[in-house]
This record gives C-alpha cells, sequence and structure tokens, in this order.
C-alpha cells in the first residue's frame, strides 16, 4: 500500500489514503464518504450483470485501511448504503459483527434510505444532517448548511459529488482520476466505492487538488 500523505487543517494532523480515505490521528477516526454498500445487488435484481467481487473488495479495503490505521471509530459523511435492503446487507451485518468494537457515525445521505431498525441493528450512529466535533464539521452535501454551536467556523468534509480530476498525457490524450477537493472553508471527499462515477472538480485559485493516481497520492 502507499504511503498516506500529510496535511494539517485547523492544527489538526490529518493523513491522506490512497484507498480514498483521511485517518484524523487526534480523533483516532477514518473519515469517509459515499461507500453505496448494496449497489452491485441493486444492480443485479434489476438484471444487471454486476460481480458481487466488488462489493465484497469494498469491504476488504475499508477493513485494510481501519487496521493499518489502527483507528477506533468511522465517520462518513453520508451514503453508507446506496438503496433498500438486498443480500448484501446481511453480508455487511456479518461485517460489523465481526467489528463489534468498532464505533461507526453516519451522517445521511441522499442514499440512505433503509428502515431505521436497520441502523439500529448494525449498531450505527445517525445524524439526520450534520455531524459536529471541533474543529470539524460533517455534513454529505457542501451545499447544505452546516451549523453547529462552535462560536469559531469549522471546517467541514463532505462527499456527495464524487470528485475527480482530468490530468493531460502526451498529444491530446487525458485521464480521469478521483481525487481530493480541499477549500478554504471545506473539503469534498472521493467516493470510497470504485464502483462510482466521476464528477469533474471546478479548481479556483487556492485549492489544493490530492489525485489519486497509480497507486499514489499526487497534489496537482
Amino acid at each position: 500500500m502507499s504511503s498516506p500523505h500529510k496535511l494539517n487543517v485547523k492544527n489538526e494532523q490529518l493523513w491522506l489514503s490512497y484507498e480514498r480515505c483521511i485517518f484524523w490521528e487526534n480523533n483516532n477516526s477514518l473519515i469517509l464518504s459515499d461507500l453505496h454498500f448494496g449497489k452491485t445487488g441493486h444492480f443485479r435484481k434489476y438484471g444487471i450483470a454486476v460481480p458481487q467481487d466488488i462489493f465484497q473488495e469494498d469491504l476488504d479495503r475499508l477493513l485494510t485501511q481501519i487496521k493499518f490505521f489502527d483507528c477506533n471509530s468511522l465517520i462518513i459523511v453520508g451514503d453508507l448504503f446506496h438503496s433498500h435492503a438486498n443480500k448484501e446487507m446481511d453480508l455487511f451485518l456479518k461485517w460489523r459483527k465481526e467489528n463489534f468494537e468498532l464505533k461507526i457515525h453516519l451522517v445521511k445521505g441522499n442514499h440512505d434510505i433503509l428502515r431505521p431498525s436497520f441502523y439500529k441493528k448494525a449498531d450505527l450512529e445517525i445524524f439526520k444532517d450534520v455531524y459536529s466535533t471541533f474543529p470539524f464539521c460533517f455534513i454529505h452535501d457542501i451545499s447544505q448548511s452546516c451549523n453547529t454551536t462552535d462560536k469559531s467556523e469549522p471546517y467541514t468534509f463532505s462527499g456527495h459529488t464524487h470528485p475527480g480530476i482530468r490530468l493531460n498525457g502526451i498529444g491530446r490524450q487525458s485521464l480521469q482520476f478521483p481525487c481530493f477537493h480541499f477549500l478554504e472553508h471545506y473539503a469534498i471527499l472521493p467516493a470510497f466505492s470504485k464502483f462510482t462515477g466521476l464528477s469533474n472538480v471546478n479548481r479556483e485559485q487556492g485549492d489544493r487538488i490530492f489525485a489519486l493516481v497509480e497507486k499514489s497520492i499526487v497534489e496537482v
């Protein structure tokens, strides 16, 4: 696995991982977004041949990151799940049972539409709109307001848009890669799931973009 990239935000030490998540050192937590568990099962239900290996690979990648950083909690900024319950939810519950000591905070995204009883069974701490713990705020869609009781303005982490950056090669060749997009007051995380599309970021002066390229993190 490639080495994580060190980044300081609000005097907090963060480590960007090539595997599409951030380790918040002082909080001993992983920050991630848009896992879309159950998406492959949703596609198969409607007759689209998508291998279940994609779902299992994402679960394995997540567990590898948890063990690598030795974290004790996850902060998920939306779309942990993709749609209504399917057989992959049973596999997630089995995974959750095997990792019961892990705390999971979920800010619900637009795809998190499972019944409340499922979230309770999975032992997830649910936040409808906002989760805040100084000096950060966590929401799913950055277009929403991140109102907190903190007197100082928190730095916000969000997801939802699946940010990507297009890099040009020799001639007219170009490729698109997932990326972390850090702006002055907020950051947009890449989708953790690899079974998602990408939306090109609108870059402005002062933005910092970290592309995930060939097992490495490249600031562009």
